[in-house]
């Protein structure tokens, strides 16, 4: 590691890889729009840092980012971050008003905003602000008129070293109460250690980016990862729905893809109907077993481009039926684990090194334990020191302290126990848990993945309720449809059915009572998980 704590920032990154790889390809849209080498990229970087300049936007001043991903997403991070000023990325699925709180209680000077997301700003506030650039364009959008916009830059910036704030990501996880994270420019360097440890790459490896940039995850290893080799990343003008993915997969034939849960269990899901509806595969799954995985793997290569040798999985726990699919398919996946307080990761699995049901071991320089651990059952909550550690919550020390610990010790909230190798196992989190009628532990978490292995649920959320475990179920689309045609005894009859099913698999303590069907879509955070504070 770099002991030079003035090399280990995204300046270093930038300035080091756009003269090495000056030439090389840098990102672009799918389509060919966007499209930088490394050069064009240094250039823009530097003009539209001078824009904030011109604009007397403060040397250390917090410039937000409010737009869908898109190569000049990164363009404005370089241009805030390497100029010493504060990125405060927005997630483009903000509400209005959770767009105005962010912008307020960060004390933001600049917005860059993509024109789908100007709406959501008032006339008002963006007279608070210096300058508003549409993020497609560059184009200024409005400035204050107290300074030209294309007045000469300001006086040379503050050194930059790894203690320099970087970015505030606000983040409310899945318990509410959003928080400002303040992320160092060693914290992010140290983060791209860490992916180059868990997979090497190189100026030859193809991401592509399906994960919100303004999320630690894709910030860090579809974003910044990409840029510390020099390598290239393409960028979907429309959601990753399969029928955009796939076709754009082929297309790119990406190297790398940095994922969540939600979308390999939808692959499983649509690879299980597709065997069932064909006989001549569900004979094969029944009587050559070790066959029909090796079709399965043929086709999951074919599917993601051909080229595929790493596909990380995180941002919430993978289903171990999932996995187990996966793994037996030999699919190159990977497993992280981490949070935005440590620039994400904790603990990771590298590809050919993953045991299902874990989330590995230490990420690289970070140290991992369990506090408070439970005698009898070895469960305790994850904490980890290191580099990667976030300097705290912005304008928030009671919260700050309330997890960090005088001697840099994280406390994840997160419960998992630990085997002899020192992998770790995921339990559940803190306050979603649920003491039982005789005192034991329920892990909420760990009876959903069972209720998604029911063929036609797609996700599921387990509460309490009057001492009672009741499972919201969201069923696949095509079932749904069904539902309206049915009547209440063939609907108690589904529900019922998979109350059993579940009921079958689990302990005596974890049986459901109930099971309800959900009308509309669970709202969730940035890397897809369910927002559950709002059903408790």
């Amino acid at each position: 590691m770099n002991n030079n704590t003035s090399n280990n920032t995204l300046t270093t990154i930038f300035e080091k890889t756009c003269s090495r790889w000056a030439e090389r390809p840098m990102a672009q849209f799918t389509n060919g729009d966007q499209a930088y080498t490394y050069s064009a990229f240094a250039n823009q970087v530097k003009k539209i840092s001078a824009l904030l300049d011109n604009n007397s936007v403060s040397s250390d001043g917090k410039v937000a980012i409010l737009a869908e991903n898109m190569p000049n997403w990164t363009v404005a991070f370089f241009a805030i971050t390497t100029a010493g000023r504060v990125a405060v990325p927005i997630l483009p699925g903000s509400t209005a008003f959770e767009v105005e709180n962010i912008l307020n209680h960060s004390e933001t000077e600049a917005l860059f905003v993509s024109r789908k997301q100007l709406s959501k700003l008032s006339n008002e506030q963006m007279r608070q602000l210096r300058a508003t650039i549409i993020i497609d364009d560059f184009s200024v959008e409005n400035c204050n008129k107290t300074f030209a916009c294309d007045a000469e830059p300001q006086k040379p910036h503050d050194p930059i070293t790894d203690k320099t704030l970087a970015t505030i990501i606000y983040t409310s996880g899945t318990s509410g109460n959003a928080k400002g994270v303040m992320l160092s420019h060693g914290n992010l360097y140290h983060s791209v250690l860490e992916a180059r440890h868990a997979q090497p790459a190189t100026s030859r490896d193809r991401w592509l980016s399906i994960l919100p940039m303004a999320h630690a995850y894709e910030m860090a290893f579809g974003m910044l990862y990409p840029v510390f080799v020099g390598g290239a990343v393409y960028y979907l003008r429309e959601m990753p729905t399969p029928s955009i993915l796939i076709p754009a997969m082929k297309k790119v034939r990406p190297t790398i893809i940095c994922s969540v849960p939600l979308v390999a269990e939808k692959l499983h899901k649509a690879v299980l109907r597709r065997i069932d509806e064909t006989p001549n595969l569900k004979w094969i799954q029944t009587h050559l077993p070790g066959l029909m995985y090796t079709l399965i793997g043929i086709t999951l290569k074919k599917q993601t481009g051909g080229k595929i040798k790493f596909f990380g999985i995180g941002g919430a726990k993978l289903n171990p039926e999932v996995e187990e699919f996966l793994k037996k398919s030999h699919f190159n996946y990977a497993i992280g684990y981490g949070t935005t307080e440590t620039a994400p990761l904790i603990s990771n699995a590298c590809v050919g090194h993953t045991k299902v049901g874990s989330i590995g071991v230490a990420a690289y320089g970070v140290e991992v334990d369990l506090a408070n651990v439970n005698p009898k059952t070895g469960i305790g909550e994850i904490i980890a020191r290191g580099p990667n550690v976030m300097m705290g919550y912005f304008k928030d020390p009671e919260r700050t302290a309330s997890v960090l610990t005088g001697d840099g010790w994280y406390h994840t909230g997160d419960l998992a126990s630990r085997d002899k190798r020192g992998r770790y196992y995921i339990k559940g989190r803190m306050g979603s848990m649920i003491l039982g009628s005789s005192g034991e532990n329920i892990y909420p978490e760990e009876i959903e993945q069972v209720i998604n292995n029911y063929p036609s649920v797609i996700e599921s959320l387990v509460v309490k309720r009057d001492k009672l475990l009741v499972a919201l179920v969201q069923l696949d689309e095509n079932i749904k449809k069904k539902i309206s045609s049915l009547t209440s005894e063939k609907i108690s009859q589904l529900t019922e059915d998979i109350r059993s099913f579940v009921n079958k698999r689990v302990s005596v303590q974890s049986q459901i009572a109930l099971v309800e069907l959900m009308n509309e879509p669970f709202k969730k955070t940035a890397t897809l998980k369910i927002k559950r504070y709002l059903y408790q």
